[in-house]
């Protein structure tokens, strides 16, 4: 099997070291993949550090024709890069296809964005002493980012870091889950396709254990990384003088209103909430995990909920009717099977589910459960979801609220009033009316409070993240 070259400055590259690729299905390799030694990750910096100046002067013109190259090349090769995801992550063909549609479109905004990266202008003589003076308020990159991404999106949550620092003009070196780089490594050949200047980026699947070196270089001064709570909490303890974005966990919670009360409105709610606990067999920061429901509708609700998980098709990746594939790996199934089983001996009662076979555990219902639960309060990247009556706003939004985390919520309600509330009231960093907390566009500000993380991705946030505002004033204008 021959191992797949990393990209070291825009260059294909070989190491001696190699890593295997497991599909998480069956366990079989499908693919080996050549690891970047510690002069390779020298040479991937020094060369992004060497170039920002260049990248940073890059026109508008060519960053947008770059990323515009990108989008188009990697939506003529949407099966092979979709067969690649569910290859390397176990994600259904189904939802490794969504994934690709939205890395296409998150490189479309970028370089509709690198187009509009304009500025701002003030006039100052609103006082007397600038009379005569205007101010020009831009945005310059920070420096070379390190940009770290995790298994769960191993292609789009790339692009969101990558397509917006092409945009601003920053270099970027990309480290992939050591899982999952084969989507990182096709992206390197689709940038391989542009001219983008030499040193404008770099993908280094590295393992975990060598990413310090990459962390402390005074070279990369700033970091956008997402993936677990401890691991980013920790990188930004080590770098307080670097620029740190955390895109963490989170146990997202969605609540159903005594409003939404019809048979069609109920149906929708449990069909959604349903499919997106486990759509990624829940390994989504975003996956639902909690569900609160007014007492009113509990006892409904709970059936038709009941109903749609156990409608949810379990099987082989490949298989176009297949909605929930397994976790990433053995370890991960076993870890979510014992708090499941915790949860029961301290009193929870399953539903649907509780079973697992390998890597694969059937979505599961859980009703009852203890407050201190860990699937309850952990975040449990696994297709698990856990539903809870309550009596009035009041509780159902103190018991949201009460979590470490704060990523996003969904509450089902057409009073505009209770929206509002929910808006101002619910400590996460989006909520979502009429859906489940797990929709994301990706051109919209997306990111968390409290556990869930630091800072804001989506692509003009991601934007505004990797830069700062330098001023320009003129003096002796003609206002």
């Amino acid at each position: 099997m021959r191992a797949e070259p990393f990209w070291v400055a825009g260059n294909a590259t070989t190491g001696h070291a190699t890593i295997e690729v497991q599909y998480p299905y069956d366990g079989r390799t499908v693919a080996s993949v050549c690891v970047p030694s510690a002069e390779h990750a020298e040479n991937a910096v020094a060369a992004a550090y060497a170039a920002r100046g260049v990248v940073g002067a890059t026109p508008a013109y060519r960053r947008a024709a770059a990323l515009s190259h990108v989008a188009q090349r990697l939506e003529q090769r949407t099966e092979e890069a979709a067969q690649v995801i569910v290859l390397e992550s176990g994600k259904p063909i189904k939802w490794a296809r969504i994934e690709v549609a939205r890395a296409v479109s998150t490189f479309r905004w970028a370089a509709e964005e690198a187009r509009r990266w304009s500025g701002t202008v003030q006039r100052l003589d609103t006082d007397p002493g600038g009379a005569g003076r205007i101010a020009l308020v831009r945005r310059f990159p920070r420096g070379p980012l390190l940009a770290v991404t995790p298994f769960n999106f191993p292609l789009n949550l790339v692009a969101h870091k990558v397509a917006p620092a092409i945009a601003v003009g920053a270099p970027v070196i990309a480290k992939p889950a050591p899982a999952t780089p084969l989507s990182s490594l096709l992206l390197g050949q689709l940038l391989a396709e542009t001219d983008l200047p030499d040193g404008a980026w770099s993908v280094l699947p590295v393992p975990n254990s060598q990413m310090e070196q990459l962390i402390l270089d005074s070279r990369l001064p700033a970091i956008s990384f997402t993936g677990s709570g401890p691991v980013g909490w920790d990188i930004r303890s080590r770098v307080p003088r670097k620029h740190v974005t955390l895109e963490l966990g989170g146990n997202a919670a969605a609540i159903v209103c005594s409003d939404w009360s019809s048979e069609r409105d109920l149906e929708w709610a449990a069909e959604r909430i349903a499919l997106f606990a486990n759509y990624q067999a829940g390994q989504s920061c975003i996956s639902v995990q909690r569900v609160y429901v007014s007492r009113s509708l509990y006892d409904v609700f709970a059936l038709l909920l009941a109903r749609h998980v156990r409608a949810l098709r379990q099987g082989n990746p490949n298989d176009d009717s297949t909605d929930v594939g397994p976790v990433i790996n053995e370890a991960a199934a076993a870890r979510i099977e014992r708090w499941i089983d915790d949860a029961v001996v301290a009193g929870a009662k399953v539903l649907v589910g509780g079973k697992r076979t390998g890597t694969s555990l059937e979505p599961t219902l859980l009703t009852e459960v203890p407050v201190d639960a860990c699937v309850l309060r952990a975040e449990i990247f696994g297709p698990v979801l856990t539903i809870t009556p309550f009596d009035d706003l009041d509780s159902a939004f103190a018991m949201v609220n009460d979590s470490d985390f704060g990523l996003q919520a969904g509450i089902f309600t057409r009073d505009v009033e209770i929206a509002f509330r929910a808006h101002r009231d619910l400590e996460v960093g989006g909520v979502i009316v009429g859906d489940v907390p797990s929709y994301r566009a990706d051109q919209m500000p997306y990111g968390g409070v409290k556990e869930s993380g630091v800072g804001r991705e989506g692509v003009r946030s991601a934007m505004e993240d990797l830069t700062v505002e330098k001023v320009l004033v003129l003096s002796g204008v003609a206002l």
